[in-house]
């Protein structure tokens, strides 16, 4: 099974700008201070050398992750990640022919579901695209945002068949080539987690998920979701602080309620998501290896690896 990220940050779009790329720059520059390349694998060791933070970014597209194996693949949120997703799959050698998507969502802010007005395959005829959830007014509300004066293209006239169903948590389902079963959580307006299992792997997809530190009903009941699986993408937008405190009850997690819960569910990856718009890719690497840092205190004989997602990681299972 294979899992790649398309959009990882939360609430809002958030590019890099100017300045930002600058600094970047400044820094690679900074550290090959006195060094000599005499070649480009020369350099391409040393860019690989640099922290993340200076090499690369976690990027700024909202929510989508493909799960693939084989020839099956399900998309898990169509925030503006899933443009660059359709782009991809244009680009294939049989990118023009029929194809059937199956897209899951979470639920319906506008983050997890703007991207699906620029979703290269929705306007291929003879394409068709299925759209799962568990909120009954999930048809009206994807629709909606491509109504006048929202978008130039209406819902109606997008060439490939769309078609939604509405699930059921914690009913299983056979869908896409994988065993589907979702659970609901806490967030405004409703959420819902899924895990998807195929090939004898699981990956749980639970985001916009707010969990307390002292609740004895819902996490046990989390941490049966969460049970053995391979890989979990779970929340955490806000550090432990922000989620208690100044931004409680506003439907997001912390990195340290993700290690503790997939650690009792014996979780085998830990992919931390839907990062702070806020953050800098610097503010990002640090709560990383923070994370990282708070398994070997909270669980000394935890093997939990940890990641944190960004736009274009990719991790096979």
């Amino acid at each position: 099974m294979k899992v790649r990220f398309w959009g990882t940050c939360g609430s809002i779009p958030a590019p890099m700008n100017a300045s930002a790329i600058r600094g970047k720059v400044l820094n690679a520059l900074s550290a090959a201070r006195g060094r000599r390349f005499d070649s480009l694998a020369d350099l391409e060791d040393f860019v690989d050398s640099l922290p993340f933070a200076t090499r690369a970014t976690y990027g700024g597209n909202t929510s989508c992750v493909e799960i693939s194996h084989g020839e099956h693949r399900v998309i898990c949120d169509a925030g503006s990640g899933i443009r660059d997703l359709g782009v991809r799959m244009l680009s294939r050698k049989d990118g023009g022919a029929p194809k059937v998507f199956h897209i899951f969502l979470s639920h319906l802010h506008w983050d997890h579901i703007q991207g699906l007005p620029f979703f290269l395959p929705a306007y291929i005829p003879g394409n068709t695209i299925h759209i799962y959830g568990c909120h009954a007014d999930i048809a009206t509300a994807v629709s909606g945002q491509q109504d006048t004066p929202y978008f130039p293209v209406p819902f109606s006239a997008l060439p490939a068949a769309v078609r939604f169903t509405v699930l059921t948590p914690g009913q299983d389902y056979e869908l896409g080539g994988f065993r589907v079963r979702a659970v609901e959580q806490a967030h405004p307006g409703g959420s819902f987690g899924y895990a998807f299992s195929a090939a004898g792997r699981k990956v749980v997809y639970s985001t916009d998920s707010e969990h307390k530190a002292d609740d004895r009903v819902q996490g046990p009941r989390f941490v049966e979701f969460f049970s053995a699986a391979d890989l979990l993408v779970f929340d955490a937008q806000y550090s432990l602080a922000e989620a208690d405190l100044s931004k409680k009850d506003w439907g997001h997690s912390s990195n340290v309620l993700g290690v503790e819960l997939a650690v009792q569910a014996r979780a085998k990856r830990l992919v931390l998501f839907h990062r702070e718009p806020r953050s800098s890719d610097k503010a990002l690497d640090q709560l990383l290896a923070d994370t990282r840092q708070y398994v070997k205190l909270y669980a000394e004989t935890s093997d939990l690896a940890v990641d944190l997602a960004y736009d274009g990681l990719e991790i096979e299972l």
